[in-house]
């Protein structure tokens, strides 16, 4: 079924005005302005004839619906107050990778030449412990192999440092916490309200007036 979008009504409000109508439309054995509804226009009917009127049905409460669009807009770009961050982040993000990178290889590097200068050095050393050479070698192991330490002790405080500053941060003020939403949700109930007073309520009465009883219904 193909409904007409009203020029000031976005797409992500076409689910919203629905809604309205679909409850205007469950409680209308509860309003007699609408007592017409299944002897005269079936609610299938009546849903589909106010989808493709929606233009004119949306008309009546375009006030209430342009201010609740500016507030979501001004809500929304609250929220984006923290986008020249991102910007600034990505500014240094070659840089910041440079580090990860040498904080990664610094001690997989050294712990690899440890490793290699201990077994070797010990087995020169085995072989002939008057070789000065030897014992060289095991005294770059070590010193690598201290090397490596202080590069995953290096590490691990940088995952600390990066984990802290990522967590999400509480901030008690002693009170009930903010509603930043509330005049969003206020506004967004009154575009609600008139949108179903002055415009799908009217439409549906004006339709049932407009069309005469089924003499074959019950």
């Amino acid at each position: 079924m193909h409904m007409n979008v009203a020029p000031h009504l976005l797409t992500e409000d076409r689910a919203e005005y629905e809604r309205v109508l679909d409850d205007a439309l469950s409680t209308a054995h509860a309003r007699p302005e609408l007592d017409g509804v299944g002897s005269r226009l079936t609610v299938a009917q009546l849903r589909a004839m106010t989808l493709n009127a929606t233009a004119l049905v949306t008309s009546a409460a375009a006030s209430e619906y342009d201010h609740f669009v500016k507030v979501r807009e001004q809500n929304r770009a609250s929220v984006g107050v923290r986008d020249p961050d991102a910007h600034d982040n990505l500014g240094t993000g070659s840089g910041a990778g440079v580090v990860a990178i040498v904080t990664v290889m610094v001690p997989v590097l050294a712990g690899a030449a440890a490793v290699i200068f201990l077994l070797v050095g010990a087995v020169l050393h085995a072989l002939a412990p008057t070789v000065a050479f030897g014992a060289t070698l095991l005294t770059a192991g070590l010193v690598f192999g201290s090397l490596a330490a202080a590069g995953l002790l290096c590490a691990a405080a940088g995952l600390l440092v990066t984990a802290l500053r990522n967590s999400p941060v509480e901030v008690s003020t002693g009170g009930p916490p903010a509603a930043p939403d509330d005049e969003l949700s206020r506004a967004r109930e009154a575009w609600r309200l008139a949108l179903l007073e002055r415009g799908i309520l009217p439409f549906l009465r004006d339709a049932l007036a407009a069309t005469p009883p089924d003499p074959t219904g019950p």
